[in-house]
């Protein structure tokens, strides 16, 4: 997820521990949080602490969310940092019997690979409803960004205290693709952070994109003026948020285990902020809100702290140019408040054959929040790339929506 997300942790932390030492900052950063702060109150009035964590814990033990699993490998980008990801392959037709001789020992072409690249605060699974879907139908790659799920902590950030970029985002994409996809042609799939990194792969190896990339799913992302965005607040509140959190951000980085101490205290407080930056519905299932507030607890503050300023920096806009001649879908929630569609509306504008779809009611985890939607036009690209044939039939998984008892 979640850009916004991120500051709201920051947010919730500062207002406990780091009150004293950063003053005015935490008076700042607490306009984030106080839309979802009066949700949580009233819910407060009604639903005691205890039964909340029991309910919590129910649905961290039934949810199947995130537990689909595949064959695991690692990569190595250019600074040393361990980049785990997962493969689901295609059973060959026949199952595992025995493949017929090729005439003249041809080899058959390499089949086509989807590679999902995940956003901020998220892992890998975030992708859960569509690798579900695709399992069988087509071979799949999911990758965990540095620092994030399973892939080990930014050497250059741990050793060198270097903040991320997004350039080397797209860096370790192409170590990821080196490893898991040597050959073939490649469809790229990247939701938020993960659509950056594909413009960063882009920008930095354009060859790859004109040799190898036969489609692209730009999935609730920008390409550039991140630092416009108002997260749905009041301009003046916004602008001090801007103005102090990269130093709060660093400050808490560097207390790590006391903040993450505040963020367990406030879990309360935390998911009302997850659920109000992430989804827009109010039916959404609490087993897939509950998911999605695991993902984002999961990412150290730390982390968090070092990835912040990238985002400020990041423009690709130029980019997107290497994706002119190829199949592009182009999907964003209509009420999105970390990236909101009018950044997809302006990916668009600059890829005029590119297949625009703005979803209603969806904020900005919208594969999570409306997976049906989003697995149908990825479905659709897929179809038109030549990466599954036109009548393979792309399944659902679970439904994101809560349902009546």
């Amino acid at each position: 997820m979640s850009e916004s997300s991120a500051e709201a942790v920051a947010a919730v932390a500062s207002a406990g521990n780091w009150r004293r030492a950063t003053g005015f900052a935490g008076a700042a950063i607490g306009v984030v949080a106080a839309g979802a702060a009066a949700g949580v109150a009233i819910e407060r009035l009604t639903v005691g602490r205890g039964m909340r964590q029991k309910a919590r814990l129910a649905l961290d033990s039934a949810g199947p969310y995130g537990s689909l699993r595949g064959m695991p490998g690692k990569a190595y980008s250019d600074d040393g940092t361990e980049l785990y990801y997962e493969v689901d392959d295609v059973e060959p037709e026949g199952g595992s019997a025995p493949r017929r001789r090729r005439l003249f020992g041809r080899k058959a072409p390499a089949p086509v690979t989807v590679v999902f690249s995940h956003g901020y605060c998220l892992s890998q699974d975030s992708w859960h409803f569509q690798r579900a879907a695709l399992r069988g139908v087509v071979r799949t790659v999911h990758w965990d960004q540095r620092s994030h799920g399973r892939s080990a902590r930014g050497v250059a950030q741990v050793q060198d205290g270097v903040p991320v970029d997004i350039e080397q985002l797209g860096r370790d994409l192409k170590a990821v693709i080196d490893a898991a996809v040597p050959e073939g042609p490649i469809v790229l799939v990247g939701h938020s952070m993960g659509g950056m990194t594909v413009m960063a792969l882009a920008d930095q190896y354009p060859e790859l994109i004109r040799d190898r990339v036969v489609a692209v799913a730009l999935v609730g992302t920008s390409s550039g003026k991140l630092g416009e965005v108002n997260f749905g607040l009041p301009v003046a509140g916004v602008n001090a948020v801007r103005r102090v959190l990269p130093g709060v951000l660093k400050a808490l980085g560097q207390q790590a285990a006391l903040v993450e101490k505040g963020r367990r205290a406030t879990a309360d407080l935390f998911a009302g902020i997850i659920k109000r930056y992430s989804f827009a519905s109010r039916d959404v299932d609490p087993a897939v809100a509950r998911f999605a507030e695991r993902m984002i607890e999961g990412t150290p503050i730390d982390v968090v702290a070092e990835y912040y300023p990238a985002f400020a920096d990041h423009d690709k806009t130029e980019a997107l140019g290497h994706f002119t001649d190829l199949p592009v879908l182009v999907l964003a929630g209509v009420k999105d408040l970390v990236t909101p569609s009018e950044h997809s509306e302006a990916i668009a504008d600059l890829l005029p054959d590119a297949e625009l779809v703005l979803v209603p009611d969806a904020g900005h985890l919208v594969m999570l929040e409306h997976p049906e939607v989003v697995t149908d036009r990825l479905a659709d690209l897929l179809t038109r790339a030549g990466a599954v044939p036109a009548g393979a039939t792309v399944g659902g998984y679970g439904s994101s929506t809560a349902q009546p008892g």
